[in-house]
């Protein structure tokens, strides 16, 4: 696993199911075209660059570059890495026919490929420092996740990071321990409380 301090950013659910494989980074799909209409999400990636940075990787085709273009729009261009697939041709294996362009996206190039792109990005691998993480027992111990009343709290959290409400737990998760230390997430806890 290549650990990135980054956010990578890609196109659909089955890249970032690629990606999870490969790396151990917070990884975020701008659900294709989607992306240009929705604003939670655009605030959510303009945060994410301004925290950790983001990398871009779609697909060597025209929607691709269409996307990183209206990416490299909406944030600081300092605050972008970016890491190209090479034009390969064939079919996904989980489609029935080759995309209109007839190339492989993300989801459909080999390991190799993806990890010698993020290599000529300069991608920055980085350890991660013995720091300590939520966790989702934390979310349910503290109310945000598999009791009652838990979709409601979960909302005011979100509320409070300024987070979109449509997340679900593990996205919550993954957001909050990007934004937050533990001890930050415990003092929030605390707030909600009072």
């Amino acid at each position: 696993m290549i650990k990135i301090n980054e956010v990578v950013i890609v196109e659909g659910k089955y890249d970032k199911i690629k990606l999870s494989s490969i790396i151990d980074a917070t990884i975020i799909t701008t659900d294709g075209f989607g992306i240009f209409k929705n604003k939670e999400k655009q605030k959510l990636i303009k945060r994410l660059a301004d925290e950790r940075g983001i990398l871009i990787l779609t697909d060597s085709d025209s929607a691709g570059f269409v996307i990183r273009g209206f990416l490299k729009g909406i944030v600081d261009n300092d605050k972008i890495r970016h890491a190209y697939i090479p034009d390969l041709y064939g079919k996904e294996k989980r489609k029935t026919q080759v995309s209109a362009e007839g190339k492989l996206g993300v989801e459909g190039v080999k390991t190799e490929i993806i990890e010698e792109s993020l290599r000529k990005a300069g991608v920055e691998c980085k350890k991660e420092e013995n720091k300590k993480t939520i966790k989702k027992s934390d979310l349910y111990s503290d109310g945000f996740y598999g009791v009652d009343n838990c979709n409601e709290k979960r909302l005011k959290l979100q509320k409070r990071l300024d987070l979109p409400e449509n997340m679900n737990a593990n996205l919550l998760l993954e957001m909050i321990n990007v934004f937050l230390s533990y001890d930050e997430y415990k003092e929030i806890v605390k707030e909600l409380e009072e």
